[in-house]
């Protein structure tokens, strides 16, 4: 649950972070999808969180606030191309760790949310990999 609540909590902070620094086209609406698809994906987890009393986290994890800092620095075409490769980044990783934890977990809720999430996050990942490979 931990690791899934960091993953929306990156995606969701380093999208606003794209939008703030205006992206635009392409990055712009794979960034408004981010932020809505990850916003329901942790409205999801956090009802699963609170019948099982387990506190989620909030922010993004230490790693990625350290990219976030990075990215900061950039502006346009070089941010968006950032923001792109790190969306690929992310969703590979964190669909790695969802087949990882369906098949560790025996816990039914934690099934039915990792069966759910797994092909929206998939298809965040083909769409980034496609966005990232166009090099803005």
């Amino acid at each position: 649950m931990m690791s899934a609540a960091h993953s929306d909590q990156n995606e969701i902070q380093l999208s606003k972070l794209a939008l703030e620094k205006g992206v635009t086209g392409v990055a712009k609406d794979h960034a408004n999808m981010m932020i809505k698809d990850h916003t329901k994906s942790t409205a999801d987890l956090k009802a699963i969180a609170t019948k099982k009393k387990v506190t989620l986290p909030t922010d993004m994890d230490a790693e990625h606030k350290a990219i976030a800092a990075t990215m900061q620095k950039l502006s346009g075409k070089e941010f968006e191309t950032k923001f792109m490769d790190q969306m690929v980044i992310d969703h590979q990783k964190t669909l790695n760790t969802l087949k990882a934890h369906q098949q560790m977990t025996k816990d039914a809720d934690l099934q039915g949310f990792i069966g759910k999430v797994t092909p929206v996050v998939q298809s965040h990942l083909d769409m980034s990999k496609q966005h990232s490979d166009m090099k803005m």
